[in-house]
């Protein structure tokens, strides 16, 4: 008979959901407005701790998460270049607060281009930066090669960091996985905060 699975912590979640998982939350994370929500930093790190166990493997991991940073910068880039400044009207709701797309337009401001690499490195920027790029109409063949290098550098750091801790320190990985199960109650508790927030009768007036 088949072991249950349990959903102990983000370790055992990426076990059970295997490399799709990985892909959905960061395509999301990268692509969608609600990726904001998502543990897309933490999944990464994540990622490549359980490959150090030998349970998902470490290139297939990478792959899979590279393509799917790719792919998301570029639906956030379309939705952008689709909707224009529109999107700066939108009403703010659970998976859509107009205040992150302004913060990702100061930043696309300050940085330009390099702002679809260095984003990577800072949530809720990250997850409306190619929508700003796709607004301001920036070249594709400019943001692709920012998407690219950002995306490559971004899953490497994190992954093979996670990967060569437990590698190099084994002893370590318990630590570790606790750590990473607090973190991800956090992120769940936020989310079902913001849900309940987001239906009461005061947002909803």
């Amino acid at each position: 008979m088949p072991e249950a699975v349990t959903f102990g912590s983000l370790d055992e979640l990426i076990q059970w959901g295997g490399y799709a998982l990985l892909f959905f939350i960061i395509f999301a994370d990268t692509g969608l407005f609600f990726g904001f929500l998502l543990p897309g930093d933490a999944l990464i790190l994540t990622a490549g701790l359980v490959a150090a166990t030998g349970k998902l493997d470490i290139t297939t991991v990478i792959l899979v998460m590279i393509s799917a940073a790719i792919l998301g910068d570029s639906t956030g880039y379309l939705i952008g270049k689709h909707f224009g400044r529109r999107l700066f009207e939108k009403e703010d709701s659970l998976f859509f607060k107009r205040e992150y797309l302004l913060k990702a337009q100061a930043f696309y401001d300050k940085h330009g281009g390099k702002a679809i690499f260095l984003a990577r490195y800072f949530p809720v920027v990250r997850n409306f930066a190619t929508t700003v790029a796709g607004i301001a109409e920036m070249p594709y063949h400019r943001f692709i090669f920012f998407s690219i290098s950002g995306a490559t550098v971004w899953i490497l750091s994190f992954s093979l960091l996670g990967y060569f801790v437990v590698k190099q320190f084994p002893e370590l990985e318990d630590y570790i996985n606790k750590g990473i199960a607090m973190l991800l109650a956090i992120i769940i508790g936020t989310i079902l905060f913001n849900l309940l927030k987001s239906r009461s009768p005061k947002s909803l007036s």
